[in-house]
């Protein structure tokens, strides 16, 4: 995957509610970090992770785009 064009050295805390469906940018391109907008759109070599939360809770989304728990944070932005 080719790097994305906006990445953030850290997580993003959110509140995922139960049963809805999230779409986490991969491209950095969009305005509403973590979330997808569209924005990749200009560059279609990034497609959005869909995820559906299992429960309502606060959790951390990679914000360097980077994780290998996509689209959890796992760390590894601490190694940029």
């Amino acid at each position: 995957m080719e790097k994305a064009a906006s990445i953030k050295k850290g997580p993003y805390k959110v509140t995922l509610e139960i049963d809805k469906g999230y779409f986490w940018c991969t491209c950095g391109l969009s305005g509403k970090q973590p979330f997808c907008d569209g924005s990749h759109k200009r560059d279609l070599k990034f497609k959005p992770v869909m995820f559906k939360a299992s429960e309502t809770k606060d959790v951390f989304l990679c914000g360097c785009k980077l994780s290998n728990k996509k689209p959890f944070c796992d760390g590894t932005h601490s190694k940029l």
